[in-house]
């Protein structure tokens, strides 16, 4: 039997009655569109998170995309982010018209090497988008002491760090606003797309509500400002309450399948996840890194175990971003570790018996016995 990096099926079939329970829940209402489960969830998001306001939208690149717009992001400005992250962290500050300016990362936990944002700030910096990548966060006490000292908001991307810490402190708290993505993979996930944006700031929220729906306020049809339509479905935020409550488990699950990976491989030549010191990663996925990449995951593919990429072509080096003129070695640590790391089967529900096969076909094909 293959195994997956993903736990889909695993998930459903053992909460299956309460997610179905959720369908019927929203279904039986009679309200699909921006009723009580999307306005439930938004304020059971945001105190989870101890803020005052959360505002659901339907996926995780639009969270992005209405945060940087609410925070005043326009064209032409610039937006310091990184290379080493999914597509859509840039395609979302491509899609309001500015201009992503790259930072690299740090070679031992992966995430947005902080030494390097003053000196890629110009008078056309606009926001700072640092990503929390694989579930743990960028250094945000040193990131907001700077941004805050240059008057630059600071929008979160917390599409992979649902419940990562900093001292005590949540991933998404530290910003003017953070973005978060639903999609089922994620550490809280819907079973479809949805997101949202969570902040402390009135006005911020106010302007988030009115871009998700279309660009108007209260009357329908009279638009304040050219918005979207971007309204988190019903169902989806249904779902979402549901799997709130079990968040804390979900990343118990994954920190204990992280402890088996140490024990099981910490005495193999793979690089294993490094975590920040005051981190608490959530393992959103579990990246180590080799020389010899693509042959480990060829030989485990012969063996019915499937790995993962994240990501093996920086957002710089893509052809859809030719335009920014970002030539090859200039992030010379992120274009180095795109061709070493990969990803491990990582999810609450992998059985230990599948792990332990992921481990004992490892350290075979890496000749550690």
């Amino acid at each position: 039997m293959t195994i997956g990096v993903w736990g889909y099926l695993e998930e459903y079939h053992s909460e299956k009655d309460d997610i179905l329970d959720a369908v019927e829940t929203v279904f039986a209402s009679g309200r699909l569109v921006m009723g009580p489960s999307v306005e439930a969830f938004e304020q059971e998001f945001a105190g989870f998170h101890g803020v005052g306001h959360c505002v659901g939208v339907d996926n995780g690149t639009n969270a992005l995309v209405l945060g940087l717009r609410a925070l005043g992001v326009e064209r032409g400005d610039e937006v310091i982010t990184v290379s080493n992250t999914a597509a859509p962290t840039v395609v979302a500050i491509d899609a309001v018209g500015a201009r992503p300016v790259f930072v690299d990362v740090r070679e031992e936990d992966h995430l947005m090497d902080v030494t390097a944002v003053e000196a890629a700030i110009t008078d056309r910096t606009a926001c700072i988008v640092p990503v929390h990548l694989y579930g743990q966060c960028v250094d945000m006490t040193a990131l907001m002491s700077l941004a805050d000292s240059r008057g630059i908001p600071v929008l979160e991307d917390c599409a992979q760090a649902h419940g990562a810490r900093q001292h005590g402190r949540l991933a998404g708290t530290f910003g003017r606003a953070a973005a978060y993505s639903f999609y089922p993979t994620k550490v809280l996930g819907a079973y479809g797309d949805g997101g949202a944006v969570i902040t402390d700031d009135p006005q911020v929220d106010a302007e988030l509500r009115r871009l998700r729906y279309y660009g108007m306020e209260r009357t329908y049809y009279v638009v304040q400002t050219p918005g979207h339509n971007s309204r988190l479905d019903e169902v989806q935020a249904e779902i979402l309450r549901r799997k709130l409550g079990r968040l804390d488990a979900y990343i118990d699950g994954r920190c204990d399948i992280a402890r088996r990976y140490r024990e099981g491989l910490g005495d193999t030549p793979l690089v294993l996840p490094g975590q920040a010191v005051g981190n608490t990663h959530v393992y959103y996925v579990h990246v180590v890194r080799h020389p010899d990449r693509d042959q480990i995951i060829d030989e485990l593919g012969r063996c019915g175990i499937s790995l993962n990429i994240s990501y093996p072509w920086p957002v710089h080096t893509m052809s859809g971003f030719r335009h920014l003129g970002v030539e090859r070695g200039a992030l010379p640590v992120t274009e180095h570790l795109a061709e070493q790391i990969f990803s491990l089967p990582m999810y609450p529900s992998l059985p230990p018996r599948d792990q332990d096969r992921v481990i004992t076909e490892l350290r075979r094909v890496l000749g550690a016995g």
